[in-house]
């Protein structure tokens, strides 16, 4: 080991890239590593929430988002069968509106952030070994495109790399709770649908929805419990997309049908959400690596941006004390999201039981908010 860092990042997506900038801009020596090419693309939700949106303008990377044209979001629509409920954005805390931009600019531009802030970022490596001392973590090897092994000295690494963490596997983080449902999902993107904001819809044993994203496309998704995937989906997605969404919103099928699709339909046939132990000597862990829930509530996004700047703080002060904070409060703000989303997941609601779900969502949202504001201030109350 020739080179140390103060952190070694292995991911170099939203978590891992945002939360090597901040760990940089904070003065700490940062290797960010990645498995995959830069400006790739990745199954995603897309859509950014108040906290996600109002992090990318606290580190001034949200106008690089906007110059590309991401379409604002300024109004979400909830369809309860042939009831809709349409909710208009309040403008507050430097948060206009909302965006959902697509994952090949969004973890493009965090990467750019931390180079530019001091960052070293290398692509097409990945992790196979975790280097200890005294039952402490203190580095990694590491394979490069060609195969050349190479051995990288850190005081802190930390996994950002996904819901199937080699970072997790390889420290055999603890699983503290797994989530009881999962749901599964087709989605694909199309041009010419003509909504604005984003739209959920929601009818018993299935739900739907659009999200507007870069290049004049809608990510649009179909979501059902796991029975009805391998009756009606599995080995041929497209048609069961399209008479799925037909019964769910003929309107938005409609749109569909006369819009133009770019690309094949996608599936994520579910798993189910988890907390992993946050942290340990030498390593912690961000974003899915450490907390994962159902993408079906779309929150994935701005948990990871939320924890990096918290599992950020932690690294620079590092002290047990300071990532004992990292993981409680990491725990405290996502249990009442992770809860909702399980319950909506489970896909055993009425419409009226999934509108109470939905009011305690956004209530754990407001709580995730006022934390984020209190951060910023310098004065954090204790979580709930």
């Amino acid at each position: 080991m020739t080179t140390r860092y103060d952190a070694l990042v292995v991911g170099a997506r939203c978590a891992g890239a945002a939360t090597a900038m901040l760990m940089a801009r904070k003065g700490m020596r940062v290797l960010l590593l990645d498995r995959g090419a830069y400006g790739t693309d990745t199954l995603s939700t897309h859509a950014l929430m108040r906290g996600g949106v109002l992090q990318l303008a606290r580190w001034g990377v949200l106008p690089r988002i906007v110059a590309a044209g991401t379409p604002a979001v300024r109004r979400t629509s909830f369809h309860y069968g042939a009831e809709e409920i349409a909710i208009d954005l309040r403008a507050a805390d430097g948060v206009e509106a909302l965006y959902a931009p697509r994952r090949s600019l969004l973890d493009a531009v965090l990467v750019d952030a931390a180079v530019e802030a001091g960052v070293e970022v290398r692509h097409g490596e990945i992790v196979f070994a975790l280097e200890r001392s005294d039952g402490r973590v203190i580095g990694a090897a590491t394979l490069d495109a060609t195969g050349k092994r190479q051995e990288i000295a850190a005081d802190l690494v930390i996994g950002a790399d996904g819901v199937g963490s080699a970072v997790a596997r390889l420290v055999e983080a603890p699983m503290l709770r797994e989530a009881r449902h999962a749901s599964a999902t087709v989605f694909g993107y199309w041009s010419g649908i003509g909504t604005e904001g984003y739209h959920w819809h929601y009818v018993p044993g299935a739900s739907t929805g659009a999200i507007p994203t870069n290049a004049g496309l809608h990510c649009v998704f179909v979501s059902v419990p796991p029975s009805t995937y391998r009756a009606r989906f599995r080995g041929a997605p497209g048609p069961a997309f399209e008479a799925t969404l037909r019964e769910v919103s003929p309107a938005l099928a409609a749109r569909v049908e006369g819009g133009v699709r770019a690309g094949a339909p996608a599936v994520f046939a579910g798993r189910r959400g988890f907390f992993r132990q946050a942290f340990g000597p030498g390593w912690a862990l961000v974003g899915d690596a450490g907390y994962f829930k159902d993408p079906i509530t779309a929150h994935g996004i701005t948990d990871a941006l939320r924890d990096a700047e918290a599992v950020a703080e932690a690294a620079a002060q590092g002290t047990p004390a300071a990532f004992a904070a990292y993981a409680e409060t990491r725990d405290a703000l996502s249990l009442p999201l992770f809860e909702a989303t399980d319950a909506i997941a489970a896909f055993d609601w009425d419409l009226p039981r999934v509108q109470a779900l939905h009011k305690a969502l956004n209530q754990a949202m407001k709580q995730e908010v006022a934390h984020m504001l209190a951060a910023q201030r310098g004065v954090l109350p204790e979580a709930a």
